[in-house]
């Protein structure tokens, strides 16, 4: 037994608070017992009883305290470490810093239809606080995650690893709203602030100014922050927070609906920066999984640049700019500018760090890349998003130790990986040789779409059945329109059908394949490494191959 670990688990389970409490209430009650029983000729052997109750009761409430806990929901047993901490990526923070999460806030309208406003309320508060200094705020998808979800604040605050946690609730009645906002400290589970506020719509934005301040200086820290100017229409707000719920969602009936939302907000409020951006992000979303990249960049690209005219200060947008620029133009050297862009005013921003992690390992700046996948994952550890594609990073850079814990985090997220591509964990199974783990796996998700993916046919052709392999490459390509043509490349050259290979990447170029660019570093086309055809690709799409080659896996 690790004694270091025994006695911080003790402590985490506030077992010793727990003694100190009962040998003073007992020690206590002794004194009672031993003051009053006597006068009233009250039997010693009724005084000792109750001495040996007391003290045979020590352990007993020892053995308690080490497994329930006294929540503001009552009496709850105390979540295991190992189950608590399953989903931490990150060591614990400096004992200096602050962090905090901010849940998506209840909604108690009476006819329980504004959820849309009580989540974009929650993510405007999420968004000012992430830009005060020396405060670490965890990202939306991994806040929201515990949404409808039975988890105590607890294993919320220590997955999410973090200090504090706000919560809240809505209530909307025509152009009435009620916020009740509650600050609390997840180490002892007491509120350290909580307001009501009543307002009229138009005074939403200071009212959220407020509620951030407040947060910041019950927490002792500076705001210096210059937040986005708030839209000159609260019909805009309105239609733009219904417009950003939708867009958090992954099916395409969502995703273009959040569009009419955007759409609608500017209609309200031209000038509403923010509003295109939400654009962009829907586009850039369709795009690939549902939109071909030539239909739906173009669309990024007109959003994001009028969003930045707007407002220079959007780092979203300046994210999106570049994909585009990546993808549209391969323009490489701009697209990095712009992600720096992002980094510089968003710095704790998942699609700043996602993003531009990706777009280093692609580029085969493999230290860059491991920097910023590693703060992705420390800002937002309960995504599912972040954890798989975390997992697809590592496996590129021969770290299979990572990649497993990432891809088994992600597993725990979501086991049929619903809307989220392929789960990496299964080709990280594939190139352990696990090849019936990740034909389960991949079947899972295929359970849901309806369809198999390129990935249980790329594993198909790693054992060698080839007519296997082709049927299954047929049905994933078979209904869905666009199919990018480097995961058709992906089968081929597995299969050793290198000649197919090199067709279907040049015609990924042609699509403008938005994965194109990862099929350097990709173990898959290892074998193309030595064809000046692949290299002529890769430095058509502006790749430096050897550098590439050089920080994939060997």
């Amino acid at each position: 037994m690790n004694l270091k670990k025994f006695l911080a688990e003790l402590k985490r389970r506030k077992v010793y608070s727990v003694a100190v409490t009962y040998a003073v209430v007992g020690w206590l009650l002794i004194q009672v017992v031993t003051q009053v029983f006597p006068p009233f000729e009250i039997p010693n052997w009724a005084e000792r009883l109750v001495i040996l109750a007391i003290i045979i009761g020590f352990p007993v409430a020892l053995i308690l305290g080490w497994l329930f806990d006294f929540t503001r929901h009552g009496i709850v047993r105390t979540a295991d470490l190992s189950s608590a901490a399953r989903i931490e990526t990150s060591p614990s923070p400096d004992s200096t810093e602050k962090s905090i999460a901010v849940l998506p806030f209840s909604d108690l309208s009476l006819a329980k239809d504004h959820a849309y406003f009580g989540e974009g309320i929650a993510e405007e508060l999420l968004g000012a606080l992430a830009k005060v200094d020396g405060l670490r705020v965890a990202a939306r998808r991994s806040s929201f995650w515990f949404k409808d979800k039975e988890a105590e604040l607890r294993e919320i605050a220590t997955k999410l690893n973090v200090d504090h946690v706000l919560e809240g609730s809505v209530r909307r009645d025509g152009n009435r709203v009620r916020i009740t906002a509650e600050l609390i400290d997840a180490g002892d589970g007491f509120t350290i602030w909580s307001e009501t506020y009543e307002r009229e719509m138009h005074g939403i934005f200071a009212l959220q100014d407020e509620i951030t301040r407040s947060i910041v200086d019950t927490l002792k820290l500076k705001l210096a922050i210059s937040p986005s100017p708030p839209p000159r229409s609260t019909d805009a707000y309105d239609a733009y927070l219904e417009g950003l719920f939708y867009s958090d969602k992954s099916t395409e009936p969502e995703l273009r609906k959040s569009l009419e939302f955007f759409q609608r907000a500017l209609e309200q409020d031209p000038k509403f920066s923010r509003a295109w951006t939400g654009i962009a992000k829907a586009w850039l979303w369709l795009a690939d999984a549902f939109v071909p990249p030539l239909e739906a960049y173009p669309k990024v690209r007109d959003a994001a640049a009028r969003a930045l005219q707007l407002n220079d200060q959007e780092g979203e947008a300046h994210v999106y700019l570049a994909e585009s620029k990546r993808i549209l133009d391969w323009d490489l050297d701009g697209a990095e500018v712009e992600f720096n862009r992002a980094v510089e005013i968003e710095p704790n921003s998942t699609p700043s760090n996602y993003f531009i992690a990706a777009f280093y390992a692609a580029r085969g700046d493999r230290d860059k890349a491991l920097t910023y996948l590693q703060r992705t994952s420390r800002i937002d550890p309960a995504s599912l998003w972040v954890n798989n594609f975390a997992c697809e990073l590592y496996r590129y850079f021969g770290l299979y130790d990572e990649a497993m814990a990432a891809g088994e985090r992600a597993l725990q997220l979501d086991p049929t990986f619903a809307h989220y591509g392929e789960p990496q964990l299964a080709a990280l199974y594939r190139e352990m040789g696990r090849f019936d783990d990740a034909i389960a796996l991949y079947k899972k998700t295929q359970d849901f779409t309806g369809r198999p993916g390129f990935g249980l046919a790329i594993t198909y052709a790693r054992m060698n059945q080839r007519k296997k392999a082709l049927q299954t490459l047929e049905a994933a390509i078979a209904g869905w329109g666009y199919r990018p043509g480097d995961g058709i490349a992906h089968v081929h050259v597995v299969l050793g059908a290198y000649d197919d290979a090199i067709r279907e990447l040049e015609h990924a170029c042609e699509q403008r394949s938005s994965s194109l660019h990862g099929v350097g570093i990709a173990p898959e086309f290892a074998p193309l490494r030595s064809d000046k055809r692949f290299l002529s690709i890769l430095k058509k799409i502006g790749l430096e191959p050897e550098k590439v080659f050089a920080a994939a896996a060997p």
